[in-house]
């Protein structure tokens, strides 16, 4: 069981991590300071180390040239936020295997740990074990019901091995990210960098110094070099969020990259060939922006090699619920319980809701659900007041659910064209107790 030493000086951060690392089979020690880390690194043999780039006694950099020196056959993989992410290019250069941004991505975490392990010399059974644990959670996301959904990702597969350029559009909170991650995941980049930049974070004055980096002392504040996410992303996969709040300035720096494939960074005269693989986002009409003058048409094609439009999840009910049992799996791991699932009441006022935040929204609402729920099952009673109350709203939806255990079943039956399989899992009954209630109300 390989053993990883967690530095981190965020004490319910790194136990958090530390839970999540024992649960997926790791071994973990940890260290919430550098003088801690090193004294540690000096008396045992960690597999692998996972450190902050910030900590209040030592500099990541440092403390990760000085693990390097006491212990070079160990990789280390950086934690960073996106505003450090040139620290983080900094690290891999000084001897890093990787990094990872904040806030953290489970599956995204197993997968670097695996691939820095096999780098290590790591035995097969470890290494096949860890990969088994990190696709079944990927699949969580993929092994839907909905024929939207199915689509979805049978475009997923279809654009992921190639260098196209695509655009994801789709409401806040749909989980454009989470699907831009899926393509790189099964993209030739797999094993390179995704980087991921909020456009909408970034300042027009300071965005071509963000994409494209700046030399020490070419503007006022720039006191350092600075990696941009361009260089960051070399050769892997560049995700641009809410690309429509780009200035029109910046779309056309960004255009004058993709086309030549080199960056220029602010204060230098050298050029720098970069390669990434473009995926950028938005809930914004694109078009429409084009056709009032506020985007480039140019960009907009550029952009626009491939588009995949993410659905609202009223659009994909019938996968409610398997969304629902993910987010509830999270939220145990993250609140250390063991909620089973979700009453039969709960499974109705969820089906009902229209749900405007969408994916995230549920994810909200289930974690803060489990949170006060004390019982086996969550409980109507720990749900938000907005969305029991709001239960009796869509009784017009062809969805909607009775109260009566029996009406239930026979709406699911219906939802899933009577497949007993797909009405068992919904309802997270075994396929044994379906049987038997259909046998007890008559429904065979």
């Amino acid at each position: 069981m390989p053993t990883i030493l967690i530095i981190e000086d965020d004490v319910a951060f790194c136990r958090m991590l530390e839970r999540f690392l024992i649960k997926n089979k790791y071994e973990v020690e940890t260290a919430y300071s550098g003088l801690e880390a090193l004294k540690k690194v000096a008396l045992n043999r960690f597999d692998l180390v996972l450190s902050d780039v910030r900590l209040p006694d030592a500099d990541g950099l440092e403390l990760l040239v000085k693990i390097k020196k006491k212990s070079p056959e160990t990789p280390v993989v950086m934690m960073t936020g996106y505003s450090e992410i040139s620290k983080a290019v900094k690290a891999i250069k000084d001897g890093a295997y990787d990094y990872i941004s904040k806030p953290l991505n489970q599956e995204e975490i197993l997968l670097i740990l695996d691939k820095a392990l096999q780098s290590a010399g790591e035995s097969k059974a470890v290494t096949i074990d860890k990969k088994q644990t990190s696709t079944q959670q990927a699949d969580l996301f993929v092994s839907q019901i909905s024929e939207v959904s199915k689509r979805l990702y049978q475009h997923i597969g279809m654009v992921a091995p190639t260098d196209f350029s695509v655009l994801l559009t789709g409401e806040s909170g749909t989980g454009k990210e989470v699907i831009a991650k899926a393509i790189h995941r099964q993209s030739n980049r797999a094993s390179k960098s995704f980087v991921p930049v909020d456009c909408g974070a970034i300042p027009k004055e300071i965005a071509a110094s963000e994409f494209f980096g700046h030399l020490k002392g070419s503007f006022t504040g720039a006191v350092n070099d600075k990696v941009g996410y361009f260089e960051a992303a070399n050769n892997g996969t560049l995700f641009l969020d809410e690309i429509g709040n780009l200035s029109y300035d910046n779309q056309v720096q960004l255009l004058r990259a993709l086309q030549e494939r080199k960056i220029k960074p602010v204060g230098s005269n050298r050029e720098i060939e970069v390669d990434i693989r473009l995926i950028v986002a938005t809930n914004d009409d694109l078009r429409e922006a084009v056709r009032q003058g506020t985007f480039r048409e140019d960009l907009y094609h550029r952009l626009n090699e491939f588009s995949i439009h993410i659905p609202r999840l009223v659009e994909r009910r019938e996968d409610l619920m398997a969304f629902a049992e993910y987010f509830l799996e999270k939220a145990n791991e993250q609140l250390q319980k063991e909620i089973i699932g979700f009453s039969p009441e709960v499974y109705s006022i969820f089906m009902a809701y229209h749900w405007p935040g969408n994916l995230r929204e549920l994810q909200n609402v289930i974690k803060r659900a489990a949170l006060l729920t004390q019982e086996d099952y969550i409980p109507k009673t720990v749900l938000p007041f907005e969305i029991t109350e709001s239960q009796n709203d869509f009784h017009d939806t062809t969805l909607t659910l009775k109260s009566t255990e029996k009406q239930q079943i026979v709406e699911v039956l219906k939802q899933v064209q009577f497949n007993k399989t797909k009405a068992a899992e919904i309802l997270n009954i075994s396929r044994k107790t379906l049987y038997n209630k259909l046998k007890k109300f008559g429904l065979e």
